[in-house]
């Protein structure tokens, strides 16, 4: 494996090793774990609070931005992996799933150039 694994199963195994080389294994409940990963949320929002579109353009022209942003982002894949491994859910079957579910509920005839929201589905 190199230095960047480009397989979820490879980020999957690296966090489980993480958690066990410091028994961790006891906190990391699905609970806990999805309580965890909206606090990152928050933080990966909290990068963009307050920002206009051409702020955050520019922002993500600075190193130290894209470093913050980077690293929220990694905690918070980093929750969610652990929440799916804890709970037998296959992430990458998980999305898959979901985006074959998106293509029925999203059909490209009707939502092409539309932006969903609750004011705006079809019949």
């Amino acid at each position: 494996m190199g230095e960047y694994p480009h397989t979820l199963a490879e980020l999957l195994e690296i966090v489980r090793e993480f958690v066990k080389e410091r028994d961790w294994d006891q906190y990391n409940l699905p609970l806990n774990l999805a309580i965890s990963t909206s606090i990152e949320v928050g933080e990966l929002l909290e990068l963009f609070q307050w920002k206009t579109h051409e702020e955050i353009e520019e922002a993500l022209k600075e190193d130290d931005f894209r470093e913050a942003l980077a690293s929220e982002i990694a905690d918070v894949l980093v929750y969610l992996l652990r929440v799916a491994d804890t709970t037998g859910i296959d992430p990458a079957k998980a999305v898959v799933e979901k985006m074959k579910r998106n293509r029925e509920k999203y059909p490209i005839d009707y939502w092409e150039g539309r932006a969903p929201n609750r004011f705006n589905r079809p019949e």
